[in-house]
């Protein structure tokens, strides 16, 4: 038996099935079988080390970490484009090209313009060697690890390649992805990212590529620079690129003069809303090499390429005024008041002005004529001044909380100013009452936002504690409190006394303990009592906790306030620890060992399956580390986390295998 030609046959099988789950959306296998495979590779390369390679699929999940990115010489300089936002832009670009061509007959290639992080991937005989990022375009950092994460782009490649190219992209994240990690972030009282673009060119840089990992990156691909290169024009190198197992995206059209380019860009200025990424524009080429060899480069720019740009609907309206919001965690957004204008089929009143870094970047000021543009056509933003009123003195950003006039603080590195008075600024307290009372928290029926803003200005809560001491004859007086309104919120609060430890843990709003993290410390330390006790270490210790969370969770119970607050509601009966069920079937077969469900099940529900382990004595696990003991796989368990498990060297099993675990024999 040839182990090596095994494992190399290996390798290539699931750099298909990658491309064609990652790349091509078209899977052909079931993902059980995809990591059955994995796990397969993964034992032969344990077992024969000799055989290591730093590409093969199974080395995909990250780890290694970075503290200095070490910086790097393009070998092709990577150039910025020329701009263009008119038609009549791009028609003196083509009398430019054809006053050093000649009179030829020109084609050009259309290709959308992605909003991400540029990057430069080296291939060296079908091996990805090296990945570099823009830079100032001679130069720029080796990110070689986090790029290895990113599923879409291949480690390997098939067909008949030149020995070593270039392949120049952008590294993006997708609406979706971008809109579940804001989620998690609002989650836990954090401010979101801004903008999917700044986030992807971010996770770029993070020094620990597992936890490049974890965001959902995608890189899509559009030229390919190099010696002997097998085709003729971008257009045919878009196809190879594809053939060669890039993701090339299919929007791409050849067009045969400028007005089959129009065309192209009046589709897509209308039809990119329904793309999964964001794009802001149309890249036109020249199609044929010669050509452009021909054309040449300015100083920064290719002559026989441009971009055109979409325009942002854009408005001019006048800045009334400035106030300043009060966040939760007490992050102060500073918001621009505006004379009420039409923009993108909505009535704009107010946009975000973000921080004080971008008020004096614009400089703006009270008064001022404003353009406005709906950012990703959702956020109305200001993007600059059109006409400077009357206000002579630049914009001065407050210095003390509008609120309660606390003096803000902004620590260093951050661009957030805020508020340090956490237990006595009312939009802090409305806004920790409002995150109790959430449908992800205690789901308080009958009880909103803005109810909680009204008992609160009437004096009859100051904290969440003070919600179960609330009487009928209090509420019903209140602006638009009817009996029956009064009843339904009575009982609602009354209802929350039987909602479960977990999710009471993650309602008290103890900053970076998002609703996954509350689940994990509620099982791990079952009580409430248990978890103020704990120890920096003891909280680090635990599955996942990080530094920053464990250090949130000491400083929560050192404050007496917080103290307080938790034995009221211990003496309310909320539950503030984890009810333990009798249950006569219960064993201690699993006693110690932590299992993973990962898939979809014959035998069981992963609820039951979630069940079973509990009820013989094991523990479930949310992800997949270094403490866990079995992976129980169903179908369609993620390539992830079984490419995770092989690496960490974890027991996979099938929910047979487990099912015989627990059995009586």
């Amino acid at each position: 038996m040839d182990i090596k030609a095994i494992i190399q046959s290996l390798r290539e099988e699931l750099n298909a099935h990658n491309h064609n789950y990652y790349v091509l959306d078209a899977p052909t296998i079931s993902d059980f079988e995809f990591d059955q495979k994995l796990k397969q590779l993964q034992d032969l390369e344990t077992n024969h080390p000799d055989f290591f390679d730093k590409n093969s699929p199974t080395q995909r999940v990250g780890g290694t970490i970075t503290k200095n990115f070490q910086t790097v010489v393009h070998e092709n300089r990577m150039y910025s484009l020329d701009n263009s936002y008119s038609k009549e832009d791009l028609q003196d670009w083509e009398t430019k090209i054809q006053k050093v061509l000649g009179n030829v007959d020109l084609q050009y290639t259309c290709e959308l313009k992605y909003d991400g992080a540029s990057i430069s991937i080296t291939y060296e005989n079908g091996t990805l060697s090296k990945a570099v990022t823009r830079g100032d375009g001679f130069q720029g950092d080796d990110v070689t690890n986090n790029i290895k994460t990113i599923k879409s782009i291949p480690l390997q490649l098939k067909g008949n390649f030149p020995p070593k190219f270039d392949i120049r992209g952008e590294i993006i994240l997708p609406l979706e992805g971008f809109e579940k990690m804001n989620q998690d972030l609002i989650d836990i009282g954090e401010i979101p990212y801004s903008n999917p673009r700044n986030t992807a060119s971010g996770s770029l840089k993070l020094q620990d590529s597992a936890e490049v990992a974890k965001r959902p990156l995608d890189c899509l691909l559009y030229f390919i620079i190099g010696s002997n290169l097998p085709f003729n024009t971008q257009f045919d190198g878009l196809k190879t690129a594809r053939d060669w197992g890039f993701k090339v995206p299919n929007q791409s059209k050849l067009a045969s003069n400028l007005e089959e380019v129009f065309e192209f860009i009046t589709y897509w200025d209308v039809h990119r809303h329904d793309l999964p990424y964001e794009t802001d524009g149309v890249v036109i080429k020249v199609n044929d090499f010669d050509h452009q060899n021909e054309l040449g480069y300015t100083a920064k720019s290719p002559r026989w390429a441009i971009a055109y740009k979409f325009k942002s609907e854009q408005v001019t309206t006048t800045l009334n005024s400035i106030s300043y919001q009060v966040g939760r965690t007490g992050a102060i957004t500073p918001v621009a008041n505006l004379e009420p204008v039409q923009l993108a089929g909505t009535i704009v009143k107010r946009a975000s002005l973000h921080n004080a870094d971008q008020i004096e970047k614009l400089d703006i000021r009270v008064g001022d004529e404003v353009f406005v543009e709906k950012g990703g056509e959702i956020i109305p933003k200001i993007i600059g001044v059109a006409k400077r009123g009357n206000q002579m003195e630049p914009t001065k950003y407050i210095t003390h909380c509008p609120e309660c006039d606390t003096e803000l603080t902004r620590k260093e590195g951050e661009a957030q100013h805020y508020c340090p008075n956490f237990y006595g600024c009312p939009p802090q307290i409305i806004g920790r009452i409002q995150h109790y009372i959430s449908r992800k928290a205690m789901d308080i029926e009958g009880l909103g936002g803005e109810t909680v803003a009204l008992l609160y200005n009437n004096g009859l809560v100051t904290d969440y504690s003070d919600l179960y001491e609330l009487r009928l004859e209090q509420i019903i007086p209140l602006e638009r409190m009817a009996q029956k309104s009064a009843e339904n919120l009575i009982n609602g609060i009354q209802k929350s006394k039987e909602i479960p430890f977990e999710r009471v843990l993650f309602a008290l709003g103890i900053r970076y303990v998002g609703e996954t993290v509350a689940k994990k410390l509620a099982k791990h330390y079952k009580t409430i009592e248990a978890l103020s006790q704990a120890s920096l270490m003891d909280l680090i210790l635990v599955d996942e906790i990080g530094d920053r969370i464990a250090q949130s969770v000491i400083e929560f119970f050192e404050n007496d306030n917080n103290i307080l607050i938790i034995e009221r509601l211990k003496d309310f009966g909320v539950q503030l620890e984890i009810v333990e069920q009798y249950n006569p079937n219960s064993t201690d077969k699993l006693l110690g060992k932590t299992f993973v469900v990962s898939g979809v099940f014959e035998l069981f529900t992963r609820d039951d399956l979630k069940k079973a382990i509990e009820d013989n004595g094991g523990k479930v696990g949310s992800s997949i580390s270094s403490k866990t003991d079995y992976v129980i796989a169903g179908d369609n368990m993620g390539p992830a986390k079984l490419e995770k498990a092989n690496q960490l060297g974890i027991s996979i099993i099938s929910e047979s295998d487990f099912a015989k675990m627990i059995s009586d024999e």
